[in-house]
């Protein structure tokens, strides 16, 4: 079995402790002793703390699952959508709702954490809302979805909806907050 490298423990271990302590509260001594590896060597890897945290947030953002949204399966785009959310439900509960997403996390850190993590955090959303855009244009075109706001427009409500749930989940630990906001949200695609 392959060695793991220092940069993969890393990046492993710091998105757990940003998780859980937020960028502001995180140290690099926190980051290497999680990833059991002597302070000094973070530097081999990574430039800053920053460096580091845009690009977990790029591997968290790439990670996303955008699957269930194919449109070759026959489901109505509204069903797609609500499979896409609770995917992305599933996986913040997986790694503790009370710690809640990770975009979230690092997006409420943003003005404190630097250019380069805002940059991926924004990035992350966007692409986001893009492919979201994509489906409710589809169910738009279709009839599925009747609501004439711009797609973009709605994709970002969706997200903001889906993520205030699941911020309103962290603070009450309840992991279907998200869910049951996504719901509501869904009814209004057709108004």
């Amino acid at each position: 079995m392959p060695q793991v490298s220092v940069k993969e423990k890393l990046i492993a271990h710091a998105e757990t402790v940003f998780r859980q302590q937020g960028f502001n509260g995180a140290s690099v001594q926190d980051i290497t002793g999680a990833a059991g590896v002597p302070k000094g060597s973070f530097y081999n890897h990574f430039k800053s703390k920053q460096e580091l945290a845009a690009e977990i947030v790029r591997r968290y953002s790439g990670a996303t699952d955008f699957g269930m949204l194919g449109q070759d399966d026959g489901r109505p785009v509204r069903e797609r959508l609500r499979a896409h959310f609770a995917s992305q439900a599933q996986r913040t509960s997986s790694t503790g709702v009370e710690f809640g997403c990770l975009l979230v996390t690092m997006a409420s850190e943003t003005p404190t954490a630097g250019d380069e993590v805002g940059s991926a955090v924004r990035g992350g959303f966007s692409a986001w809302a893009d492919v979201l855009a994509e489906v409710i244009r589809q169910g738009q075109q279709t009839g599925e979805i009747r609501s004439r706001e711009p797609a973009g427009d709605l994709a970002v409500f969706l997200i903001d909806t889906f993520e205030g749930g699941a911020l309103r989940g962290k603070a009450t630990d309840d992991a279907t907050a998200s869910m049951r906001s996504l719901d509501l949200a869904l009814n209004a695609l057709d108004h």
